[in-house]
């Protein structure tokens, strides 16, 4: 039985995809950003045990050399991602498909689909499929959330199935990707092209990020090949805030509203049609 490891299940999102979603965060991810918002979704759990002399409420054990995790127990400080240095979790669990649907099924009444975030998710092909395979039985919509860094063209199985892919191009120069995230934007921007052409592309994300990255040929650019592609895919410029992030990693700060005005206009003035600004 096909298991996925889970990082948390927010029941509620108004942000990962139209209408009220639950978000699913897997573990693990292939990129190491220096403006990570959840860094603790970075990396497996090596079972250290740091983080269990730090718990102030016995909620982390050590049983047979693994960390295990007592959710009753939890405070939810999060002093346990606080003291790790591998941006890892104790309290991400693999779960199947039909632990996580339970999960879902909670809030079924409430939701319109779900949206598999991470870490990167498509680390975790297999365990998409098949629970996006149990979610549409029950009438839910299935996106993904994706640095796109793995060929999607590849997995027909889960371009077949999901219906929606929100996708995250963190630079267009293949350089400052490279430096970024450790491997170039080749794949990101040829996954861009195919969802696009199967119409599976629901937006383009771009993180505006001060003195770090080139952030107008960012916009210039990734707005150019959305347009091309289809204009109407929602392309989110979003401002880089200091929250959850590891600053001793990135020298930077929130831009102005008027910085982000001006690169609107921008992707604009390039033909994208549907723009939103956070």
């Amino acid at each position: 039985m096909t298991k996925g490891l889970v990082n948390r299940i927010l029941p509620f999102s108004s942000v990962d995809g139209p209408g009220n979603r639950t978000a699913i965060f897997l573990q693990g991810c292939n990129f190491n950003c220096s403006y990570c918002h959840n860094p603790e979704t970075i990396s497996l759990c090596c079972n250290c045990g740091a983080c269990v002399l730090e718990c102030h409420y016995n909620a982390l054990t050590t049983e047979n050399s693994k960390v295990i995790w007592n959710k009753r127990l939890c405070k939810s400080c999060d002093k346990c991602l606080q003291v790790c240095k591998r941006n890892s979790s104790p309290k991400a669990i693999y779960m199947t498909v039909d632990e996580v649907i339970s999960e879902v099924n909670k809030f079924r009444v409430f939701i319109s689909g779900i949206t598999v975030s991470g870490g990167e998710c498509t680390l975790q092909a297999e365990f998409l499929v098949e629970l996006f395979r149990e979610a549409k039985k029950l009438g839910l919509t299935c996106f993904i959330d994706t640095n796109g860094s793995i060929p999607l063209w590849k997995n027909k199985a889960l371009i077949d199935i999901m219906d929606m892919a929100m996708v995250d191009l963190k630079s267009y120069n293949p350089l400052e990707h490279k430096g970024l995230t450790g491997m170039d934007n080749n794949v990101i921007i040829e996954n861009i092209k195919h969802l696009s052409k199967l119409n599976k592309l629901y937006e383009v994300r771009t993180v505006i990020v001060p003195e770090v990255l080139d952030n107008e040929y960012n916009v210039d650019m990734t707005s150019k090949l959305i347009a091309s592609l289809n204009p109407d895919i929602r392309y989110k410029i979003i401002k880089y805030r200091p929250i959850g992030v590891r600053t001793y990693m990135i020298k930077s700060y929130t831009p102005s509203d008027k910085v982000m005005s001006n690169l609107r206009s921008l992707a604009v003035k390039n033909g994208c049609r549907n723009i939103t600004l956070i």
